[in-house]
């Protein structure tokens, strides 16, 4: 079973939904989630947003952030992933911006990329944050390789990273159903 049906199975097993928003990937995510029979159950769309203007304008990514410290920038991806998910209407959001290559992008190296993840309330035991916070992680990443690996393992990461959190909320929602035990 492929990551994407993974995730794709514990979303449909919980009844939730997942918006994707892509720039250096340019849509591979949404394809490797579409490519799985039944992904309308839980995936509602993405927006490949490769030009700078339109994480702002389609996203709502903050532009003075994007100004300031351009695309490619940890909260950029944040924002990326929580704004798909409020536009789109989903339960999850995942998001990727990175530098695929050749050339570096906004002072950043070849092969910096960020992924992140945004999802409804969490348990607060296991984030740290106040009840009821939306769950949300960003991972940063120094990937090797040329401008298609970049961007596969981009993928294969985004999708790993939102199956980490789909699992780590399973299991705080059995605990907190078993009485915390």
């Amino acid at each position: 079973m492929t990551e994407a049906a993974r995730v794709l199975a514990l979303l449909a097993e919980r009844g939730q939904t997942l918006a994707v928003a892509e720039s250096l990937t340019g849509g591979l995510v949404a394809a490797e989630l579409t490519g799985v029979p039944g992904a309308s159950a839980s995936f509602r769309g993405s927006v490949t947003a490769y030009a700078t203007a339109l994480k702002h304008e389609l996203l709502g990514v903050d532009g003075a952030l994007l100004a300031e410290r351009g695309a490619v920038d940890p909260e950029v991806a944040s924002q990326m992933a929580t704004g798909v998910r409020v536009r789109l209407g989903a339960d999850w959001g995942i998001a990727t911006t990175g530098v695929a290559g050749p050339d570096p992008q906004d002072g950043q190296p070849v092969g910096t990329v960020y992924v992140a993840v945004a999802g409804p309330a969490g348990d607060a035991s296991r984030t740290g944050a106040p009840a009821g916070s939306p769950v949300g992680k960003v991972v940063p990443l120094r990937l090797n390789g040329d401008r298609g690996e970049i961007r596969r393992e981009s993928v294969r990461i985004v999708l790993e990273l939102l199956h980490e959190e789909l699992s780590g909320n399973v299991r705080a929602q059995d605990t907190e159903q078993n009485g915390g035990n």
